[in-house]
């Protein structure tokens, strides 16, 4: 899967069924619908409650839609019968996928990534590979002792679905690759990754996919944007190599479409790119930021307290770099943080209570 994120295992139950997700939830916030709080530790001092959503595989990356009772999201699970990640949507307050897997959007070809919904909840963008060809690209192998590498295949474009999986508009057709899309809260532009001029840069474009301008410009991977509250600012992560070493390496990857993610840090910029501002020097790889509702914090998963690269945290940071705290503490994967829109839910991907490395879809009731 590509992240643009003990052995309990949590007793299933189902989850109440209401017209009103979210207030069907918080008004039993005791109940046996919050099936893992056992698997909260005992630092993880902002979690009220939490439930696993996901049992099995690897899914990741999972966004709000606009009315907060949606998710999409990416995964690779094998029960599901396909081969690589596709995307997918459900209620977390509702539905059980246990007993019945999601609504798969994708068209199960090629590999996708990185979901969003757009205004009004009835499409949903992401990037996919199947133009290129139905079966998975490659994944570069693994190399004992060798460096962690994310595949940048070019084959990625961004499209439009509906709920049903209905391809209904392809918004990028240039060389090379594009992915990494979500959408302001203000319904207007897209902020998405692309490598059409040769390095991987941020570009925005407007819904229906005119008007692209480029945000970054430095050498380096930026990707993993998301808009403010306000929809004034962009958060992202990059690398900015810097000796011509690093600089020979970085650019002799992008030549065979890998990226090395281990290097990244956090920054903040006006949606043109002005004004942009580094927010982490914590070394090692920060990445998967969001804002908190408020619009002067930031949520990210970070490696940067341990040398041997693992487990990644999630941490609380302010937009001045201020106020380092962490969040989850336990020593496994966490990340992919991304908050409702009221900020009265976290969801997040975490090895937490699974077996065999997998990693599932949690969600917490945060205070």
């Amino acid at each position: 899967m590509l992240f643009s994120c003990g052995n309990a295992s949590a007793e299933h139950v189902n989850a109440p069924v209401a017209n009103d997700s979210a207030k069907a939830v918080s008004a039993t916030p005791d109940s046996a619908y919050w099936n893992a709080d056992s698997l909260i530790a005992p630092a993880e001092k902002h979690f009220a409650h939490l439930r696993q959503l996901t049992y099995g595989g690897d899914n990741a990356e999972a966004y709000w839609d606009f009315a907060g009772d949606k998710l999409s999201f990416q995964a690779h699970v094998p029960a599901w019968g396909e081969a690589c990640d596709q995307i997918y949507v459900f209620n977390p307050f509702t539905d059980d996928l246990r007993k019945n897997p999601p609504q798969k959007i994708s068209t199960g070809g090629g590999r996708t990534t990185c979901s969003y919904f757009l205004p009004g909840d009835s499409l949903v963008l992401f990037a996919s590979t199947h133009l290129d060809s139905k079966e998975c690209p490659p994944v570069p192998p693994h190399v004992p002792g060798g460096k962690y590498i994310w595949p940048i295949y070019p084959s990625f474009d961004i499209f439009v679905t509906d709920l049903k999986g209905n391809i209904r508009k392809q918004l990028t057709d240039t060389p090379g690759y594009d992915a990494e899309g979500t959408v302001s809260p203000k319904g207007d532009r897209i902020v998405f990754t692309s490598m059409r001029n040769g390095d991987l840069d941020l570009y925005t474009m407007n819904i229906d996919g005119s008007d692209v301008k480029q945000v970054t410009q430095d050498l380096g991977y930026d990707g993993g944007a998301f808009f403010s509250p306000d929809g004034s600012k962009l958060l992202w992560r990059a690398s900015r190599p810097k000796t011509p070493e690093d600089i020979k390496e970085y650019q002799d990857l992008l030549k065979i479409g890998q990226v090395m993610p281990t290097h990244m840090e956090l920054y903040v910029a006006n949606v043109d790119g002005s004004d942009a501002k580094q927010i982490t020097e914590l070394g090692q790889a920060n990445w998967a930021p969001y804002w908190f509702p408020d619009g002067k914090h930031i949520i990210f998963a970070s490696n940067h307290n341990t040398k041997r690269g693992f487990p990644f945290t999630l941490f609380k940071i302010g937009i001045d770099g201020q106020g380092l705290e962490p969040l989850t503490t336990t020593d496994m994967f966490d990340a992919c943080p991304v908050f409702s829109r009221d900020g009265r839910y976290l969801v997040f991907s975490s090895n937490r209570g699974g077996k065999d490395h997998e990693t599932n879809l949690f969600i917490a009731e945060w205070k």
